[in-house]
Parts: structure tokens; C-alpha cells; sequence
């Protein structure tokens, strides 16, 4: 959904240290759990989940009354299930493509809200000399 509404590339950090409360951490500890696993969790436990009026979730209960969602997710969960018709791995791949970033191959990326850009070092990568830097 970062790709294709947010121009962006980022996960939601399965553990991460609380912006708003010094010391505390928020973990998330069915990050590798898959969500049709746990709905049958759900369901076989007769839990009962609270409706969401985020207009990204799956259980939108304010975007339209004609019956369709209007839920970004599940629009990209339907296009997910389309790919998987032709690659059964898609969803793997997706996962782990944030695992396996190569930072020589990126244009360029944020780390601590400064922006990297490849002709950063461009020049100091094929003549082994910063930019300006004088020979002598």
C-alpha cells in the first residue's frame, strides 16, 4: 500500500520505542503470523474483533453503504490474490523484499530524516576521491 498511495517504501517495525512514553516499547508479537491463521484462531475461539473506522482496514464500517468497502487493504489483498494465480510466492517475496535491501541499488533513502541520494559519493565510488578534492 506504501507503493502504490504513499510514493514509499517502509513496514510497520515488529518492535519499536515508544515516541510518546520514555522507556516503554510497543511489540508486536504476531508479526510473522499470518492473518488467515489467525481469523481460524479467532473464529475457533468465538473472539470477536472491534470494527475499525480506518479507512485502510479491512472492516471499514464508515467508507460506503453500498455494500463495498472502499478499504485500500482489501484492494490490495484482491490484487495480491490476482498475482498469486500466476506466482504462488508473491506474497513471500513481498515480505522478505524489505529484508533484502541493497543500498548500492536504491536512488535514493531516508535514515534519521536525512535524505541519501546515490550521486552523494557517486564520484568518490569510480575515482576513489571526494568531490573537489584536489590531486596532488
Amino acid at each position: 500500500m506504501g507503493m502504490m498511495y504513499g510514493g514509499q517504501i517502509q513496514t510497520m517495525m515488529p518492535k519499536l520505542h515508544s515516541t510518546n512514553f520514555e522507556g516503554m516499547e510497543l511489540i508486536r508479537p504476531l508479526y510473522l503470523i499470518r492473518e488467515d491463521d489467525i481469523k481460524r484462531w479467532r473464529d475457533y475461539n468465538d473472539l470477536h474483533f472491534i470494527q475499525c473506522a480506518c479507512r485502510f482496514t479491512d472492516t471499514c464500517t464508515t467508507c460506503r453503504t453500498d455494500g463495498n468497502t472502499g478499504s485500500k487493504r482489501v484492494e490490495i489483498k484482491n490484487l495480491i490474490s490476482q498475482l498469486k494465480e500466476t506466482n504462488p510466492y508473491i506474497e513471500g517475496n513481498l515480505f522478505k523484499s524489505v529484508e533484502n535491501v541493497n543500498l548500492s541499488t536504491i536512488i535514493a533513502y531516508k535514515k534519521d530524516g536525512a535524505v541519501h541520494h546515490f550521486l552523494d559519493d557517486y564520484d568518490e565510488k569510480t575515482t576513489g576521491k571526494k568531490e573537489n578534492q584536489e590531486e596532488y
